[in-house]
């Protein structure tokens, strides 16, 4: 009996010894969530190269809606995200009770105006039919570009980050907005005529950023982050993620691969 013991413990010994070195060997796993598209490969040839230049193991999990990725952040399951904006992602904490702090932005694809039967602004038929994103801060975006192509003016006093019909002082064409969830936007390029792509829904559809009749100037709420729990903002884990986007890789990866990105300042 006592033999069987020390057989046992030993080899229970060699197990966790085995574990052990194969954890060490190949370094702490970060597992990061990230819309399909560009961002998904922002994660994959930017982000996890610098990761495992630190000794990391990156997992990468995609996504193709809003609120998965967050659910996952908040359960454990992801150990950050890359997706969505700072306004985004209050909202969500107010609205979900989650915890998320944004980390470190990065550059980010802009929204566009795109059209399958106009090619400029000045040839926008006056009462044409516009499609904008259904949830409240992209709407705000797609206000913000069609002010900046000249085709509303909003009140001086409104809200940029949540921007209403009512803020509307002047409709230069007397558009009518028709509100869609975002991955509807790219095929209202066609079936409406006219529509505000946020970029990463552009770009997964094979969609150019320099054909847009207009492309956003992007708030800064409106970038998008790295997001981690709270708990975890002074940890190795927030350190390694802010090293890898502030590496010579990241930005050069950037630079060859994802031009016509809206870059932090200082980028």
């Amino acid at each position: 009996m006592r033999g069987i013991l020390i057989f046992l413990a030993s080899t229970l010994a060699v197990i966790i010894g085995s574990s052990a070195l194969l954890y060490e060997g190949e370094g702490e796993v970060i597992t990061i969530g990230a819309s399909t598209g560009p961002y998904s490969d922002m994660v994959n040839f930017a982000l996890k190269p610098a990761l495992e230049e630190q000794g990391y193991v990156v997992e990468i999990v995609e996504y193709t809606d809003y609120i998965q990725p967050n659910n996952a952040l908040h359960n454990g399951d992801l150990d950050a995200n890359l997706y969505q904006n700072k306004s985004f992602m209050q909202d969500f904490n107010n609205e979900n009770g989650t915890d998320f702090i944004n980390l470190i932005q990065v550059p980010t694809a802009p929204m566009g105006l795109y059209s399958s039967e106009f090619d400029s602004i000045a040839e926008i038929e006056n009462g044409s039919e516009v499609a904008l994103p259904l949830d409240p801060v992209n709407s705000s975006r797609g206000f913000q570009t069609l002010m900046d192509a000249g085709l509303i003016e909003i009140a001086e006093d409104a809200n940029m980050l949540a921007i209403e019909e009512e803020d509307i002082l002047q409709n230069n064409k007397n558009l009518e907005f028709v509100y869609q969830d975002s991955g509807q936007l790219p095929r209202s390029v066609d079936q409406i005529g006219l529509s505000l792509v946020p970029g990463n829904f552009a770009l997964a559809s094979g969609m150019d950023l320099a054909d847009a009749l207009q492309l956003e100037n992007m708030n800064e709420n409106f970038r998008n982050q790295i997001v981690i729990n709270a708990e975890d903002e002074d940890t190795e884990l927030s350190r390694a993620l802010i090293e890898a986007v502030e590496s010579e890789h990241f930005k050069q990866t950037i630079d060859n691969q994802f031009q016509g990105f809206d870059k932090p300042e200082g980028f």
